[in-house]
């Protein structure tokens, strides 16, 4: 906690920067701090940019929401120059406590609401930065995603890597996404959903650079289905692999409904893609979808430490060799991923696809 000021000290408190920083570095811990430490870093970090508690009060039952709401609502009247302060000193004392952090440490670029974007080493990180909401994405974040990899696409780096911050890499597509109905109606919010994906896979299939993912926890629905588009995937050991369409009245997107056949044979795909099977990381690797698996201990480090020689590699001639073995590959795969997001969009509107996720909200709520 930050030390009581003496009479006539003028308080210096962390900026918006530093404050940017320390929530970059959180998502590379090394060990998933405990509940009690999670609860107040949630909390220092909602009283820092929202001020004091003033939600109603979750029902008792509501376990999760209602210990969220108490560590918040403790905070009191806590100003949230001192909320930054205490939240800096917290993830510092954190990382200070696993010898330090190995990984990059550049100011984030805060033209984005949603991800982290930093430079370091000729690497641009995109760190997808809802870890509250698990990483789950909304239309919102699949904008900025977009313009994210246009930008990277652009500067100086010699690569781009992805990844997420808390303990989830991503939970998918932000099912919320399909409880807004617009005042045009369903079909209309199908046909805008369609072109977003498409424009968002159609930005994963031009990236020109080296792409990596580096998977730090559960990854789930289109953030799965993307990697067979990505040159490299990194994942800890505890990261999972799931894309329960099926499940949802949903189809596959992201490309897979080609590259997985391609990566991992057709039965091994069809595990996933038909019937919702989760791969553990492993699993994952010994199919082709991820290059290697580390253990969760030394993942960041390991990775990272790759990743900054990588960054040393003739820009140029990665560039060239990205584009000699993608270049049979492109028009297919945007062939690919015209008729997925066509399949999709009739999907959407199905009464089938709109039950699927009902249920899926109505068994979520009895948790």
């Amino acid at each position: 906690s930050v030390a009581p000021l003496s009479l006539g000290t003028i308080p210096t408190w962390v900026t918006m920067e530093q404050f940017e920083q320390a929530k970059n570095k959180l998502s590379h811990l090394k060990k998933e701090p405990g509940n009690d430490v999670k609860l107040k870093i949630y909390a220092l970090f909602k009283q820092a940019t929202q001020g004091p508690c003033d939600t109603p009060k979750p029902s008792m039952l509501d376990f999760v929401n209602k210990a969220k709401w108490d560590s918040w609502k403790s905070l009191g009247s806590t100003t949230p120059e001192e909320a930054r302060q205490q939240y800096c000193d917290l993830i510092g004392s954190l990382l200070a406590a696993e010898g330090g952090d190995s990984t990059p440490a550049s100011p984030a670029d805060s033209s984005y609401e949603t991800l982290l974007v930093s430079r370091e080493d000729k690497v641009t990180t995109i760190t997808l930065n809802r870890p509250l909401k698990k990483n789950a994405i909304t239309n919102q974040m699949y904008n900025e995603i977009i313009a994210a990899l246009e930008e990277a696409a652009k500067d100086e780096s010699a690569i781009t890597v992805f990844t997420g911050a808390g303990d989830f890499y991503c939970s998918g597509n932000d099912l919320t996404n399909f409880t807004k109905i617009p005042e045009d109606g369903i079909q209309e919010m199908a046909k805008r959903g369609g072109e977003l994906l498409r424009k968002y896979v159609k930005a994963y299939i031009d990236f020109p650079k080296p792409l990596v993912a580096v998977v730090n926890g559960p990854a789930v629905g289109i953030s799965v289905t993307v990697l067979g588009l990505f040159d490299l995937v990194y994942a800890t050991d505890r990261a999972t692999f799931h894309t329960p369409f099926s499940q949802l009245g949903q189809t596959a997107e992201g490309c897979s409904s080609y590259t997985f056949p391609k990566i991992m044979g057709p039965a091994k795909a069809n595990e996933m893609l038909l019937f919702n099977k989760k791969l553990t990381a492993a699993q994952a690797c010994d199919l082709g979808l991820v290059t290697e698996v580390f253990p969760d201990s030394s993942f960041q480090a390991e990775v990272w430490s790759r990743l900054k020689g990588y960054g040393k590699l003739p820009p140029n001639c990665l560039l060239f060799s990205k584009r000699l073995i993608r270049s049979t590959e492109t028009e297919r795969l945007h062939a690919v991923n015209d008729a997925e997001v066509e399949r999709l969009v009739e999907r959407w509107t199905s009464d089938e696809c709109f039950n699927a996720i009902m249920s899926f909200f109505q068994n979520k709520s009895k948790l």
